[in-house]
């Protein structure tokens, strides 16, 4: 559920490169932010030392970046981590993985990283940063004679769309087609996370209801 591009900061010894710059994600589940930091090995006689690595969205009055892992807004639901360095040959590089649990739709935002080292002005930040929305699943309905067409909608692209009726698997891809007067409920989900599933419509519910305006009895 990411639509994956590049971001991409810095000159060829000093880069943070991230794997997506626009990431979207279901309400409730967790995404892994991930960008990837390179600098040199040594430069001015002197080997340099990775001293702080760092997440944010915003800053503060000080125009100083708010480390995510003291905001209170994500308290118990946020992790950073950090692989090994790897060098070869004068530069190095490390990868670094922001996780966010139970996501809520207050989540949408860009996402900075940001690593600070020895060096004079070795100070860099991934540039746009990546930006995450977080969406809800909604169930669409439509009406064609006496069939209703329920569509799965989510800003998700990709994404493999799941059927149920009454709570219980029905069927799996496209849009689907019932009975406008069935009186089963119906909600939708995405493979990968079918324990998350959108509102159930059934004929008691708005999206029916709004068909009475097209002169169908239901």
């Amino acid at each position: 559920m990411c639509l994956f591009f590049t971001a991409l900061q810095g000159n060829d010894d000093w880069t943070v490169t991230c794997t997506s710059s626009n990431v979207c994600s279901l309400r409730g589940s967790t995404v892994d932010i991930s960008c990837t930091f390179k600098y040199p090995e040594k430069q001015h006689d002197l080997s340099t030392t990775v001293l702080e690595t760092l997440w944010f969205t915003e800053e503060d009055r000080n125009q100083t970046p708010v480390d995510l892992l003291s905001d209170a807004d994500y308290t118990g639901r946020v992790e950073s981590s950090c692989g090994e360095i790897s060098c070869i040959g004068s530069s190095c590089n490390r990868k670094c993985t922001l996780s966010i649990r139970d996501l809520r739709q207050s989540d949408s935002a860009v996402y900075n990283f940001r690593f600070k080292t020895n060096q004079p002005g070795g100070e860099h930040t991934a540039n746009p940063g990546v930006a995450l929305s977080v969406t809800d699943l909604q169930v669409k309905v439509s009406l064609q004679g006496n069939n209703a067409n329920l569509e799965c909608d989510s800003m998700c692209a990709n994404a493999t769309i799941i059927w149920y009726t009454n709570g219980q698997y029905l069927a799996q891809g496209k849009p689907s087609w019932v009975d406008i007067y069935s009186e089963a409920s119906f909600s939708c989900a995405v493979e990968g996370y079918e324990r998350l599933h959108s509102p159930p419509v059934c004929k008691s519910t708005p999206q029916y209801a709004d068909m009475r305006s097209d002169g169908i009895d239901l």
